[in-house]
């Protein structure tokens, strides 16, 4: 059940998602792969997969290093995801919103291939999930991936997640899997 903290997180991530929407949506920029979107992760881990929806707002900051070093994007990621339990493990799912703002270096002239990090909170709506106690609904979310930009509209990669609550309370055994991921870029 959802206490008056926990709603107050939630209420202020779609807050956020929504204040970053109305004014992103309509970014235009020269660069590929900076325009916004909105991805499908899917993603498995020891126990447990995730399936994940992401609006991407249009790149907030860009750096352009110029010739092959590329540049670097700032892109803030908004999401919702679902986890699933496997092997009998209860409770057997889990939902999970998400901010995570992304760093994305796109290398080379074509920028084509970029790597990417990110770290930001996010928060689910049980503190048990797949056979373990997280002891805090709030959670942080590691990302470092990869990927390549195939056309101006979609986007492949492959991103290494890990969340865990930074030790804010214990038990804090973490959660990790490695996720697919497609984004259609406006």
């Amino acid at each position: 059940m959802l206490t008056g903290v926990k709603l107050q997180i939630l209420a202020g991530l779609a807050g956020l998602a929504v204040a970053g929407f109305v004014p992103m949506a309509q970014a235009q920029t020269a660069n590929p792969g900076t325009q916004g979107g909105i991805g499908i992760h899917y993603g498995a881990g020891n126990r447990y997969s995730r399936f994940g929806l992401q609006y991407e707002t249009a790149s907030l900051w860009t750096h352009s290093f110029g010739g092959s070093l590329g540049r670097v994007d700032l892109t803030p990621e908004f999401g919702v995801a679902y986890w699933q339990a496997h092997g009998g493990q209860q409770p057997s799912s889990a939902w999970q919103l998400s901010a995570i703002p992304m760093f994305r270096w796109w290398l080379g002239t074509s920028q084509r291939f970029y790597i990417e990090a990110g770290v930001g909170p996010t928060v689910f709506n049980h503190v048990s999930f797949a056979g373990k106690y997280y002891s805090t609904a709030f959670q942080f979310g590691d990302h470092i991936g990869m990927g390549y930009l195939l056309d101006k509209h979609s986007r492949i990669g492959v991103r290494f997640s890990h969340f865990s609550n930074a030790d804010i309370k214990t038990p804090n055994p973490g959660m990790e899997l490695i996720q697919a991921t497609y984004t259609y870029q406006f």
